[in-house]
């Protein structure tokens, strides 16, 4: 039997989510923000419940967190592609500022909120790296006067998205402590605690694992895990084909056009084609439209027109 996926976030919040493992998101944080953001010890302000399941099984599987300074910190593993994601982050990340603040509490009591975001997809496709780091700065001299803003990305597909590779091509890539995290949410498939390369010997990856290969699901856990990993394997199949084929037309496009906008206009229309069609196949499938909903970006109408 095939381990479960670390990036489903039922998964994920169950392995980094609950009291036992905070040593776990301690050190998945740390590797992510900068030293001045360091934790020691944090609170977990909605810890995993199995018992979620029963009541919405579309529950945002979302962790948030409190260092002991006050700190914040929301950290979300998000498998699709949805329609202006930025703008959720966004939205979260004040949620988690704004929340703080209870009726006549000074402003001065708030602390910085932390949003990290880690990407089962490309969201900045016309940057390489796979993390990207986002504050407001003044336009012109790049003063960073709302410092209290942060909002990471972190593209897995950027790290790792060749199923061919082997366990040397992955430790390859591994220059730091996000590396280590990012070869376990990417290819846990070839990690085993007790033969880890020394690039990947790290007490906490060795627990991570160990976790993942006890874990059991309960039957609402387990129905929730498998329409959310079957979502991202037909969206992978989809967008992929989709992808290929009207990169390709954009490119035709571009020649009376301009490459580059051909391109850019083939690439957008092939996400709009390839969430139709994620659709179509969850209709066959008989997927609950509120789960299609929430998966696509589509709307209730669109999605009905599509049977």
């Amino acid at each position: 039997m095939s381990r479960i996926s670390p990036k489903v976030d039922i998964a994920f919040k169950k392995i980094f989510g609950v009291e036992e493992n905070k040593d776990l998101l301690i050190s998945l944080i740390n590797s992510i923000v900068s030293a001045e953001d360091q934790v020691l010890d944090v609170t977990l302000m909605n810890p995993y419940n199995p018992k979620n399941f029963k009541n919405d099984k579309l529950s945002i599987m979302d962790i948030k967190a409190q260092g002991l300074d006050g700190k914040r910190f929301n950290i979300e593993i998000q498998i699709s592609d949805e329609a202006d994601y930025d703008k959720r982050a966004l939205y979260y990340w004040a949620k988690l500022y704004t929340e703080q603040l209870k009726v006549a509490e000074d402003y001065s009591i708030l602390s910085k909120a932390i949003g990290i975001h880690i990407l089962n997809f490309t969201s900045i496709p016309f940057v390489k790296k796979y993390h990207n780091v986002f504050h407001i700065k003044e336009k012109d001299s790049g003063i960073a006067y709302f410092k209290d803003l942060e909002l990471h990305t972190i593209e897995l597909n950027k790290f790792a998205d060749n199923s061919n590779e082997t366990l040397a091509d992955i430790v390859a890539k591994v220059k730091n402590a996000l590396d280590v995290w990012l070869a376990f949410l990417t290819r846990n498939d070839l990690l085993k605690k007790d033969h880890l390369p020394k690039e990947l010997d790290d007490p906490s990856l060795a627990k991570a694992i160990d976790v993942l290969d006890v874990m059991n699901l309960n039957a609402d856990e387990r129905d929730a895990y498998e329409g959310r990993l079957k979502w991202m394997r037909i969206e992978a199949n989809t967008l992929k084909k989709h992808g290929e084929d009207c990169r390709a037309e954009g490119k035709a496009e571009g020649k009376a056009e301009g490459k580059a906008e051909g391109i850019a206009i083939g690439e957008a229309k092939g996400k709009a084609e390839g969430r139709a069609e994620i659709a179509r196949k969850m209709l066959e499938m008989a997927v609950d439209i509120k789960l299609i909903e929430a998966a696509t970006g589509l709307t209730k109408d669109e999605i009905l027109t599509l049977k």
